[in-house]
């Protein structure tokens, strides 16, 4: 089951709704997620390899996407901004490092 973790961008302070787990929405609805997403491309390519398979694209692609799409963001500049638990759990299953905070001493 896919879990929302709140992702914000330091610079611009735009805030996004990130995923990670089995996504439901793609085994049903394809590539339609993605492309509500914004990610154009990857969900007009998995309409088509799905209709290639015959449906078993989907299945793998439930399995990948959540953590696909949440990561792009992170690459972009995103960071988790959500309550500690549920960052956590996010950077677990994402494999995302948790960012390194220095001692105010050690700065001077």
């Amino acid at each position: 089951m896919a879990h929302v973790v709140m992702l914000k961008h330091p610079k611009t302070g735009i805030m996004k709704k990130g995923f990670f787990g089995f996504s439901w929405t793609t085994l049903f609805f394809g590539g339609f997620p993605a492309i509500f997403r914004g990610d154009l491309v990857i969900g007009l390519v998995f309409i088509v390899l799905q209709l290639l398979t015959w449906g078993f694209a989907g299945l793998v692609w439930a399995f990948i996407y959540n953590k696909s799409y949440t990561t792009k963001l992170i690459e972009q500049g995103y960071e988790l901004d959500d309550h500690p638990s549920v960052e956590s759990r996010a950077r677990a299953k994402l494999g995302v490092v948790a960012p390194v905070s220095t001692p105010a001493t050690a700065l001077v």
